[in-house]
């Protein structure tokens, strides 16, 4: 900790140095922007409203983060006193949806001031088909979707508390600035940080991934071919074209109750299940038991933690090999089992876990083992007390920013109006059509609901159903 310009200032996280080392090599400077809107099916007070935002501000720390640069070229952040700038309003009235959402679109691709600058943005909307609410953009630095959805609630629940009875005032959120002191503290040669570097490096180093591509197995052959390498395992996988799109795909609330059932009576987490789809689609299209995926880790585990905001999410590969002989559920528990090693081990820094791999296997810059990435983000902003409301609709939805670091990346989340399943697709437009994510989305429901539904199942058994 340092003090610059008067104020305490800390260094980055891990978490941060991530996105910061890929947002200061992209060309397109957007890619840390996160858009999302929440509106309801009701007149709303906007003066209210604006109060309920203002107040939430300050309960928030994360949104009055800022970062700043001294003079040898460190970057610190730091919070500001209080948010005074005026909460904007935009009225869709009149227009057609589809040229609502490209004005939002365009706004989520403004990229931010990096330095001593706000690092979100919060406008009052009506939309065209008359819901009205809040659309929000934040730099990826400052929150996550978890904690980007925690503010969106927190601002709901301030102003159901101003305008109707018997809605409690929401309880204080947790300071960011003392999780952050955590965080550094584990950071500063821990004897935590020390086990989970020799868990990670006994992990990498124990025998080399293989890359599996959602078009079949001639990326890795073309690779060994250019290389003169036929034992070559790694594939480069990235594009100089980040231009990126959102592929929206809505899973209907009955189906997503029954996958929802399944990991219930099965003692299963969503993530597992979704992976366990996702790794078993790459299985049928590339023939190999050995396929990696990377996976994300909110580090959310105590309430502290939960209610802190800011950027927790730790990325990671994660590798399984399920054999055709076993069956869906075994490869379920293969997974669980996977998952649980890597949670109680994911404070550790994702960029010494991909330095340590680089030197370890003598990869070059670009190439990697795993196709693409998957967050399961389980919250939702339709949570006890809102209930309270009656039958209002609630709609949300997330815009694109218009570029993606990696070619492709799936994130499933819950639908507020009836807690359905979205299946967002963020892909580089010059690697996937909108075709080519409509197959990967059909197998892979279909190998969900073959497995939920015939769980004793082989995996080729299943491969072979659909």
């Amino acid at each position: 900790m340092k003090r610059i310009n008067g104020k305490e200032a800390y260094p980055l996280t891990a978490a941060q140095k991530l996105h910061f080392y890929y947002q200061k090599y992209c060309p397109k400077k957007q890619v840390l922007n996160i858009g999302t809107s929440l509106t309801i099916q009701q007149s709303l007070d906007f003066d209210a409203l604006k109060q309920a935002v203002y107040q939430a501000y300050d309960r928030c720390e994360t949104m009055r983060l800022r970062f700043t640069e001294d003079t040898e070229g460190n970057v610190w952040q730091y919070l500001a006193e209080r948010e005074e700038r005026d909460i904007e309003f935009f009225d869709f009235t009149g227009w057609e949806g589809w040229a609502a959402e490209m004005k939002m679109r365009e706004w989520t691709s403004v990229p931010f001031v990096r330095y001593d600058s706000p690092l979100n943005r919060v406008v009052m909307i009506i939309t065209p088909d008359g819901f009205q609410g809040i659309y929000l953009l934040v730099d990826h630095m400052t929150m996550d979707a978890q904690s980007l959805i925690l503010f969106l609630k927190d601002v709901i629940e301030i102003y159901c508390n101003m305008k109707y009875e018997g809605i409690e005032y929401p309880k204080e959120m947790s300071s960011y600035l003392k999780q952050l002191e955590k965080d550094l503290a584990y950071e500063a040669k821990s004897k935590a940080q020390k086990k989970d570097i020799a868990f990670f490096e006994n992990l990498i180093s124990s025998s080399e991934p293989i890359f599996n591509s959602a078009f079949g197995p001639m990326k890795l052959e073309a690779e060994r071919i250019s290389t003169g390498n036929p034992k070559l395992r790694a594939v480069t996988n990235t594009s100089t074209n980040v231009e990126a799109d959102i592929a929206l795909f809505e899973l209907e609330a009955e189906p997503s109750k029954r996958l929802m059932k399944f990991c219930e009576e099965h003692h299963i987490s969503m993530v597992c299940l979704l992976m366990m789809g996702l790794r078993t689609y790459f299985q049928k299209e590339n023939g190999n038991e050995d396929v990696s995926i990377t996976t994300t880790v909110a580090r959310r585990a105590t309430l502290a933690e939960k209610k802190s905001g800011g950027t927790r999410i730790h990325c990671f590969p994660f590798r399984t090999i399920v054999k055709e002989t076993d069956t869906f559920l075994d490869g379920l528990k293969i997974i669980r089992d996977g998952q649980n090693q890597i949670f109680r081990h994911a404070n550790y820094d994702p960029t010494a876990y991909y330095a340590y791999r680089r030197e370890c296997y003598h990869l070059t810059p670009g190439q990697t083992y795993e196709p693409m990435g998957l967050t399961y983000q389980p919250l939702t902003t339709k949570d006890k007390g809102l209930d309270r409301l009656g039958d209002i609709q609630y709609k949300s939805a997330w815009y694109s920013n218009g570029a993606a670091a990696h070619a492709l990346y799936l994130t499933v989340m819950h639908r507020a109006q009836d807690n359905g399943l979205n299946f967002s697709f963020e892909h580089q437009t010059g690697v996937f059509h909108y075709e080519k994510l409509q197959e990967i989305y059909y197998y892979v429901c279909r190998i969900l609901f073959q497995g939920i539904e015939h769980p004793d199942r082989t995996v080729k058994e299943i491969i072979d159903t659909v």
